[in-house]
């Protein structure tokens, strides 16, 4: 998955370790010795000293040289906090600038809310997150949210979503001055942040005129709205199975063979629960169609389509390749003949991992749409449409963000 990288670069060499005192198997001598670094005594001379800090450069060796008696420690002057982290009261993390806090005094304006994928946590966030913050310090303050971690994510995409929005609302409470809110999802955290905003949305206008199919949605006059009393700026996902993972080789690791993917299509409840009846289509609950489809349009309770259109900019990141979790065409929201050969496939300098860039249509939108409606399998309007190319190498998640954000 995309946040694969992301894990790698923030795992902690000491995690699953035991904070405190640790017993040492290194006999009593060696213990004391502690790499040489005990205080300085009176028994050991200063010639002695000198020769022993030499192992580690000639300028400590000449400083230990020119101490003979007194003994004068050098205490280095810390280093001034860039980033400040802190638990937020509804769960996960917040983190901001602590240089920009200070100077605004008060937290910075643009809220990100971050959310993991299946079976993954806050901590796949974690090297995003503090790029975010060094590189945009006096705009964003950014949320990795915690109250979809592990085996929670097996509970469904609307418990999930309902989670998110709650906790959402607790980190604008706590954190007051904030006017701006955007979303960064990855994976199955996509489809909950959908239904998370859906929840969220707080319409604050009403259409003129009904939306005309040849003119663009950025151009027509939609409804205007809020999430969560907050100015809606950027919806982004990573690699988020929008149309679900059924059909052929939207479960990549399947191999496309049609018997695995029927074998995976009933037995994916007893895997993940009802995450895998919302994935596969087969929930029908009070013989209403699966959520994946009603979360297209609106609803009588929840305005998802509305809330989504209230978002700035909408754009979906695809792997084009190597991902074995979730196919091109349900992270791109397309058929498969719609997806781009390879001789359209560019190469970008400034973005190498990015393939391919569609910002879609009106037309196009709306003959989706429709098939939606009347088709269970395909899912959603397009409107900006990115491809990762991946290689096994980190992605480089702040320099895509930055440009996104305001």
């Amino acid at each position: 998955m995309l946040a694969a990288g992301v894990m790698s670069r923030t795992a902690n060499a000491g995690a699953g370790i035991p904070s405190g005192h640790r017993r040492s198997w290194w006999p009593r001598g060696m213990e004391r010795f502690k790499l040489g670094f005990h205080a300085p005594s009176s028994a050991h001379p200063p010639r002695t000293r000198a020769r022993w800090a030499g192992c580690f450069g000639a300028a400590a060796a000449a400083a230990a040289a020119t101490s003979s008696s007194a003994t004068a420690t050098a205490v280095a002057a810390p280093r001034a906090k860039q980033v400040e982290v802190e638990e937020s009261r509804g769960g996960g993390e917040d983190i901001w600038s602590a240089a920009a806090e200070v100077e605004r005094g008060g937290f910075p304006e643009h809220l990100i809310i971050m959310v993991n994928g299946l079976v993954g946590s806050a901590e796949d966030w974690r090297f995003a997150a503090e790029q975010f913050v060094k590189r945009l310090p006096n705009k964003v303050i950014v949320h990795r949210s915690e109250c979809n971690s592990s085996r929670l994510t097996f509970d469904g995409v609307d418990m999930m979503g309902e989670r998110l929005a709650q906790e959402v609302r607790s980190v604008i409470e706590q954190r007051r001055g904030v006017q701006k809110i955007s979303f960064v999802a990855h994976s199955l955290g996509g489809l909950v942040a959908r239904y998370a905003v859906g929840r969220l949305y707080e319409p604050i206008g009403k259409r003129e005129s009904p939306p005309r199919p040849d003119k663009h949605l950025d151009e027509d006059k939609c409804l205007e709205g809020r999430i969560a009393g907050l100015i809606p700026m950027n919806f982004i996902t990573f690699a988020s199975p929008h149309l679900g993972s059924r059909g052929n080789k939207q479960l990549p690791f399947l191999c496309g063979l049609p018997f695995l993917e029927q074998r995976a299509l009933e037995t994916a409840h007893l895997i993940v629960g009802r995450t895998g009846n919302h994935l596969f289509l087969t929930d029908s609950d009070g013989g209403r169609p699966p959520l994946l489809v009603r979360m297209v349009d609106d609803c009588d309770d929840i305005k998802f389509r509305s809330a989504l259109r209230s978002f700035k900019r909408r754009v979906a990141y695809a792997n084009a390749n190597f991902d074995h979790m979730v196919g091109w065409r349900t992270s791109s929201i397309r058929r498969q003949h719609e997806l781009p050969k390879h001789r359209l496939l560019v190469h970008d300098e400034k973005y190498p991992h990015i393939v391919h860039v569609d910002k879609g249509n009106a037309e196009n939108n709306h003959k989706v749409l429709a098939d939606v409606r009347a088709q269970t399998h395909d899912l959603e309007g397009q409107e900006l449409l990115v491809e990762f190319r991946r290689n096994g190498c980190d992605l480089p998640y702040d320099r895509q963000f930055s440009h996104l954000i305001q």
